[in-house]
């Protein structure tokens, strides 16, 4: 898949079949649509192209509202993206100009005139120009001129509730992971090179390793403790690479573990921490980066007595991941 940063760097295609949104989490609905345009774009010997943007429309018309959360951030979205077949990426920077567009301009400018659009696949609800003014009308009456065709892909269920990025980051700031990874269609993941900490894990016998997560508008799910696998560079675990080394093209290793996200109240800490206690694993990863997928919460975080007390809590918590683990066989 080809990644453009803004639509000047994108040169107009002769038969672009075109989708447009901001994808957030790529869910089940989206994933739809995606797979939808891929077909039309192989049937009809295109090429698929989606159109995305970034800062999230809703970060820059209300800028004042700073407790909107992203499900992926922009390289995940990319890559899941990129799994799912899509030849193009445009990432179209969002700004006060751009959400002043017309309508009309957004679709002969951007879509016709930029992209080379034969054929446009939208969602039910899909909106776009000034003021969200644009839609399903406007796209048909507009085809009349510029020639392209429209196909709408219909609301899409999960067990009767629709499926929504909103719902889904609802989902995560309960602490429901299980729910977030049956809307996404794959599990919540967090990203982040690993970074040191005061090291009071190890003294109890829970070494965690503690990931940064650099993107300030990437959603953290609700403190607690989780069941989560960790998928590290297959080259790094297995040649004993230094921290840093890159591993862009190896694939991944996955370990099983338990997460905690936090601000450690025992202890009295000051900071939300993400940490992730990695089993069966013992090497010194500072400088990597990790990726920890979420899949189960097992409980809230509350403030123990002490770190012995603290210690019994986390070798049932352990207990219970791993009783998880082998309730679930596929889970590799």
């Amino acid at each position: 898949m080809k990644i453009y940063n803004q639509l000047s760097d994108f040169k107009k295609l002769d038969n672009a079949i075109v989708t447009i949104g901001t994808f957030d989490g790529v869910h089940y609905g989206h994933q739809k649509i995606v797979k939808r345009l891929c077909e039309l774009a192989k049937s009809s010997g295109g090429e698929s192209v989606i159109l995305t943007f970034f800062p999230h429309p809703r970060m820059i018309i209300d800028p004042e509202n700073q407790d909107l959360k992203m499900i992926n951030t922009i390289k995940e979205k990319a890559e899941i993206l990129a799994n799912l077949g899509v030849d193009h990426l445009i990432i179209t920077p969002f700004t006060r100009d751009f959400s002043n567009l017309s309508a009309s301009s957004y679709i002969k400018d951007i879509l016709v005139d930029t992209i080379g659009t034969k054929q446009i696949i939208v969602g039910y609800d899909h909106r776009f120009g000034k003021d969200r003014k644009g839609g399903m009308n406007e796209l048909i009456e507009l085809s009349k001129v510029y020639g392209y065709s429209i196909e709408e892909i219909p609301e899409q269920d999960i067990n009767d509730v629709a499926v929504s990025s909103t719902k889904i980051r609802n989902a995560l700031l309960e602490g429901d992971v299980s729910l977030a990874a049956e809307y996404l269609g794959y599990y919540f993941s967090i990203n982040g090179p690993v970074i040191k900490g005061d090291k009071i894990g190890r003294t109890i016998g829970f070494p965690t390793a503690n990931i940064f997560v650099e993107e300030t508008y990437k959603l953290i799910p609700s403190d607690g403790i989780y069941a989560v696998t960790v998928e590290m560079s297959q080259e790094f675990v297995e040649e004993g690479l230094e921290p840093g080394h890159s591993t862009r093209n190896s694939q991944p290793t996955t370990f099983k573990g338990m997460a905690y996200i936090g601000q450690r109240p025992t202890i009295n800490g000051m900071t939300r921490n993400i940490e992730v206690n990695i089993f069966d694993f013992n090497r010194e990863i500072y400088g990597q980066t990790i990726k920890m997928n979420f899949l189960k919460f097992l409980r809230h975080d509350v403030k123990f007595t002490g770190l012995e007390a603290l210690t019994l809590q986390l070798h049932q918590d352990k207990e219970d991941t791993l009783s998880f683990f082998n309730s679930q066989p596929n889970i590799k």
